[in-house]
């Protein structure tokens, strides 16, 4: 069995109950591909919520803190927390504040967009019902769901994989000792 990515371990924690939430790094999916593979919750902030000061940058213009937990409720407490402005971190903003929502009674008045080209014919049935259930779901309690369309959809993986090496290899290189030798404390 495989967590699902390099912050798989914290997802697996959460999911085996050792912890009730936890944090990981994010670049393009080591956050939320993990929470999928385990049955847990995982976010991606908005970039500049959480400060990245510390965190070894592999692709500085995609890099996040993201955050594990149980539900959406843990998730978003520990969110809470982390959120705000560092001045360690110039990438960091101070945002308004992060409340907590209550749970509402009814998705009355909410437009839930679904975008066509998330559900491909070669989706998995699995995946499919799952996705059909929630929508359902979101229904009965009130919601309007619309079909949107986000045409550029096809092109985000292919520049992920322009933008993430070229900045990794930047970012990186000040550990390779090939300019400067190596550094042994």
């Amino acid at each position: 069995r495989v967590p699902g990515g390099s912050s798989g371990g914290s997802a697996a924690l959460v999911a085996a109950g050792a912890v009730p939430a936890a944090l990981g790094s994010e670049t393009g999916g080591s956050v939320r591909q993990p929470a999928s593979f385990c049955g847990v919750v995982g976010i991606k902030p908005t970039y500049g919520r959480v400060s990245r000061y510390g965190l070894v940058a592999f692709g500085s213009s995609l890099d996040q803190i993201g955050v594990f937990g149980r539900s959406v409720h843990d998730a978003a407490r520990v969110l809470s927390v982390i959120s705000g402005r560092d001045p360690r971190d110039s990438t960091c903003e101070d945002r308004d504040s992060l409340r907590l929502p209550t749970v509402p009674e009814s998705l009355q008045g909410f437009v839930i967009g679904l975008p066509r080209e998330y559900f491909p014919p070669e989706l998995d049935p699995a995946v499919r019902r799952a996705c059909d259930r929630a929508i359902r779901l979101m229904k009965e309690l009130g919601a309007a769901v619309r079909e949107v369309s986000l045409p550029h959809t096809p092109y985000a993986v292919p520049t992920y994989y322009v933008i993430a090496p070229a900045e990794a290899s930047s970012n990186l290189a000040r550990y390779d000792g090939v300019l400067y030798g190596p550094r042994f404390n």
